[in-house]
């Protein structure tokens, strides 16, 4: 069911940051529509143009594999249409997969399907008791793992996932429907497996004021994203240490990611953001110890 490539270690380094090669797991838009709405974003009344979004997901792998980074493949299936945004299906570290249980049951199959390849010992799967929506609402650090809730993933899911992965979780309140999952609201620019310095991008006005307070006591040096960049999914970004993949739409960014020494690469993920997804939504990743 998948296209299975081994995650390498390589560093890229530059005067300011440095690049870690990543292993990915997306699956292709086949039967990517906007048939129901469990988002704020999500119209059935809007038509979906799938040869756009195929040629738009087409360019995000296309840039990862330029920057040097390994994709896998997830075999789309019939009838799942939002099977295209893979960071949904779990939360993979260390060889360890916790897998989603989604909240609406339109999305409740796509478990199974990631659970089909973990089965082929990528990683060893957990399932899990409470809601969660994998790397929707589980953000990876090596500080900590930043876990949203108040749409999707329920609070009982940040406790499992302390348990499981051991290491200390840092839960946010989401309360602005647009940002119904965590990676709509705050990107993990840089985890800190090369540098030991995560960073992180983040609009203040999808969180409670006790959320804010946590945020800036953990990354007081963080990048606060204006509401204008947040509205079209722009910290629905995908960062490698020193690359940082973007909706072009998120064009106000560019120049806040380059003055920290990030490489801002943008792509168009329109048409997907129709069902409320962009580059962080179709990227699951592998996560291995890193080997110095």
């Amino acid at each position: 069911m998948f296209s299975l490539m081994s995650p390498t270690s390589l560093l890229v380094e530059t005067p300011d940051r440095i690049a870690v090669a990543r292993h990915y797991v997306m699956c292709p838009p086949d039967y990517f529509d906007v048939q129901y709405a469990i988002n704020a974003w999500m119209d059935p009344g809007i038509p979906v143009d799938r040869g756009l979004a195929a040629a738009q997901w087409n360019g995000l792998r296309d840039a990862y594999l330029g920057l040097g980074h390994r994709v896998s493949l997830l075999e789309p299936l019939s009838g799942l249409p939002d099977m295209v945004f893979t960071a949904n299906g779990a939360t993979i570290v260390d060889g360890v997969a916790y897998e989603a249980r989604f909240r609406h049951p339109e999305r409740a199959p796509e478990t199974l399907a990631h659970r089909a390849w973990l089965a082929g010992g990528v990683a060893r799967a957990v399932q899990a008791s409470a809601v969660n929506e994998g790397e929707g609402d589980f953000l990876v650090t090596e500080r900590c793992i930043l876990a949203g809730t108040g749409f999707r993933t329920e609070p009982a899911a940040h406790r499992e996932v302390q348990e499981l992965f051991g290491r200390p979780v840092v839960s946010l309140q989401l309360v602005d429907p647009r940002f119904y999952h965590l990676d709509t609201a705050i990107a993990v620019l840089d985890d800190g497996r090369a540098s030991d310095r995560p960073d992180i991008a983040y609009f203040p006005g999808a969180f409670t004021p006790e959320g804010r307070a946590a945020l800036t006591g953990l990354f007081p040096d963080a990048l606060a994203v204006g509401e204008e960049d947040a509205a079209v999914l722009g910290l629905n970004a995908v960062g490698d240490g020193r690359n940082v993949v973007l909706p072009v739409q998120a064009g106000g960014l560019v120049a806040d990611l380059r003055e920290r020494g990030y490489h801002p690469v943008l792509v168009d993920t329109s048409e997907l953001a129709k069902a409320g997804g962009g580059p962080k939504c179709c990227t699951l990743e592998v996560r291995e110890p890193l080997s110095r």
